[in-house]
């Protein structure tokens, strides 16, 4: 299979953020962050060079084009992870990396095409809040799983009852090996979407997008437990209103709320009768 890679010419966190979450929601795949710039990628026979401008046009910014393969996109990844410390708590790196780790948690993360190796504000701020909560014992969905990052904390963290879902079978692919290489075999990874998922759940983990949150909201809800919490990330800080209206509607009642770099990560309960 061969994707386009997308340069974007672009240097504030913020632009970079923003164009991730944009990007995300017209098929693009993979991103890199570089300091100068932002890469991403989308199967070839999926690009659109109109939808493309559409983005880009409002942001005033140049861009580059390239063909590549998918095995070439792997190495790309690969040669530009670094470790991800969540201070105190988590470290997150690669096999390749040599380094001490201090932490009283750490993944190793085999780094692909997936989302989620801890380098996004989304990904950080879920794991952050998962440091305060309990899962000891816990029934845990992580619905989008993408490396499995998330399923394998909450994992460490004590949760016995795990299920890992995407819909993407390269993520799949990724979320075992990961899964295995943390030895974390009780997990259970699934291709598929949210009707994979086997009955209610005492916490549900879903680091996606605003549009797939709106989509699955009220299901979201019927698979939680009545006691049960759900974290949702992947949500600009200017769509909190619709996502929050949204929560209200289907039985949600908001918890918390956490803020990093324009994104936002919430704890969703649900109401009490």
């Amino acid at each position: 299979m061969h994707y386009q890679q997308v340069t974007i010419s672009v240097e504030a966190q913020e632009q970079k953020d923003i164009l991730i979450a944009l990007l995300e929601h017209i098929g693009y795949e993979g991103f890199e962050e570089q300091p100068t710039g932002l890469v991403a990628f989308i199967p070839e026979e999926e690009y659109s060079e109109a939808s493309l401008a559409e983005v880009l046009t409002p942001f005033g910014v140049e861009f580059s084009l390239q063909r590549v393969e998918q095995q070439n996109w792997n190495a790309q990844w690969e040669s530009n992870f670094s470790p991800v410390i969540v201070e105190g708590f988590c470290t997150v790196r690669a096999g390749f990396h040599d380094m001490e780790v201090t932490t009283p948690y750490e993944i190793v993360i085999t780094p692909k095409m997936s989302f989620g190796t801890g380098h996004h504000a989304t990904t950080r701020l879920m794991m952050q809040r998962m440091g305060a909560m309990e899962f000891a014992g816990k029934k845990v969905l992580d619905f989008g799983t993408g490396t499995g990052i998330l399923a394998i904390l909450a994992h460490m963290l004590g949760a016995t009852d795990i299920e890992a879902i995407d819909n993407d079978e390269w993520s799949y692919e990724n979320s075992v090996e990961n899964v295995t290489g943390n030895n974390a075999a009780e997990i259970k990874v699934k291709l598929g979407s949210l009707d994979a998922a086997e009955g209610t759940y005492d916490i549900i983990l879903a680091n996606i997008n605003r549009h797939i949150l709106l989509h699955y909201m009220s299901d979201l809800y019927d698979k939680l437990n009545p006691t049960g919490t759900v974290l949702m990330s992947g949500i600009l800080t200017e769509d909190l209103d619709i996502i929050e209206n949204a929560a209200e509607q289907a039985g949600f009642i908001l918890a918390a709320r956490e803020e990093s770099n324009n994104w936002l990560c919430l704890l969703f309960n649900k109401k009490t009768v």
